[in-house]
């Protein structure tokens, strides 16, 4: 496979793209198990790997935040195994049908779910998304052409190996999940593939995603970035705000559900600021502020115009007082890039506001911006979390990695 020039595994995903259209749900099943038995039993042969990919990183001197999304474990292996078997347990989506009805000429209409046929994936670093990509494409009929980065190439080649092996084990085309190397030139090879490539999904920061979105010549699904804020409003429980706030920043800081911007009421300041700040300095947070943060310590760094705009993914926060709901909401607007916002209030008529006027793929009231994930929503699996507001919005599950297409069913009926 290695050998082929990324037209002829194009091609070669066309194929095989076919073949899973109409394969049972069994049939998918019982390939998402072999491929996780294939991937436990070449465990030392993917760790292996992995060790020459964590050694180049230190080489280059990768920090170590990035090395930790990067290494394997036996464990994260189990996990990755796990996650296919668990996709095997999720109900199928192709076939499904979203709508139908019967015109009064005795005509039937239906809309059903299709698989998109073959989908390119450009991601970032961690090697477990080969898994679980490989994995979601499969089950929602389509192959997977996986153009993972150059920091996990070694770990790539040999979870794809497996994969290709256990799927080819179940009686379906090993050409379902493919990995696709070479240069930049083969990103660009990738980006320009109407035709043979149905859809585009970057996964990682600004930089890919930008790249990918305005450089597509194939339809692409934007899993944006998260600039998420949390509002701490007038009327808010104080020991709530500070428990969201602390689990929005410090449960997994280099996620992007993760809090950017703590944006607090005027009113609520003076008694919640002191205690957020010592709180967030004795959790290792570094918060940069609005001069009017900066007076309540002197701990806050003094932030830049620009950190408003920033998707920091570490213990970093940016913080500004407002002076009321309005202000929040303008500020939102200016800074947000519509992942996921969140309010802390008792007024119900002030969240009712926010959750209208807050343009964002998720809207949370008085919860955790972490939750805002496949796993959580009760989806079972994700390919990422969209942005955009076509096709899809929010965290992506395998009914999102369909299209749809109408069956028209009749008896000889002509249009008069």
């Amino acid at each position: 496979m290695q050998s082929m020039s990324f037209t002829d595994q194009a091609r070669a995903a066309k194929n095989a793209s076919r073949r899973l259209a109409t394969a049972s749900r069994a049939a998918k099943d019982a390939a998402l198990n072999a491929m996780a038995e294939a991937l436990l039993a070449d465990q030392d042969a993917v760790l292996a790997a992995n060790a020459a990919d964590i050694a180049r990183a230190e080489q280059a001197g990768t920090p170590a935040s990035l090395i930790d999304r990067l290494r394997l474990t036996p464990d994260r292996i189990a996990g990755m195994a796990d996650g296919l078997r668990q996709l095997a347990g999720l109900a199928d989506p192709v076939g499904d049908v979203v709508r139908g009805w019967t015109n009064a000429n005795g005509v039937r209409v239906r809309q059903v779910r299709v698989p998109f046929g073959v989908v390119g994936i450009i991601y970032e670093a961690r090697p477990n998304v080969t898994a679980d990509a490989a994995g979601i494409c499969l089950k929602s009929g389509n192959a997977a052409l996986l153009r993972g980065s150059s920091s996990a190439l070694e770990s790539n080649r040999a979870i794809i190996a497996a994969l290709r092996r256990g799927v080819e084990s179940a009686g379906l085309p090993a050409d379902a999940v493919q990995l696709v190397e070479g240069g930049r030139e083969v990103t660009a090879e990738m980006m320009a593939a109407r035709g043979l490539v149905d859809v585009l999904i970057p996964r990682g920061g600004a930089g890919l995603i930008n790249a990918v979105v305005e450089g597509s010549k194939v339809p692409v699904i934007e899993t944006g970035t998260g600039n998420c804020h949390l509002f701490v409003d007038a009327s808010a429980d104080h020991d709530q705000a500070l428990a969201l706030l602390l689990n929005a920043k410090t449960q997994r800081p280099s996620v992007c559900n993760a809090l950017e911007t703590l944006l607090v009421h005027a009113d609520a300041a003076p008694t919640f600021l002191p205690r957020a700040l010592e709180a967030l300095a004795d959790a290792g947070v570094t918060v940069h502020g609005t001069p009017a943060v900066v007076a309540y310590s002197d701990a806050v760094v003094p932030a830049t115009e620009d950190e408003f705009d920033a998707e920091y993914l570490s213990l970093d926060l940016a913080c500004a007082i407002v002076p009321d709901l309005d202000a929040a909401l303008d500020h939102i607007r200016a800074h947000s890039t519509g992942h996921s916002e969140t309010i802390v209030t008792a007024d119900l008529a002030a969240a009712e506001r926010f959750a209208a006027e807050v343009d964002a793929a998720a809207v949370l009231v008085n919860a955790s911006s972490r939750f805002v994930d496949g796993g959580e929503f009760g989806f079972g699996a994700e390919i990422g979390i969209s942005t955009q507001k076509l096709h899809a919005r929010g965290p992506m599950a395998l009914p999102e990695m369909t299209s749809t297409k109408y069956l028209v069913t009749g008896s000889g009926q002509t249009r008069p």
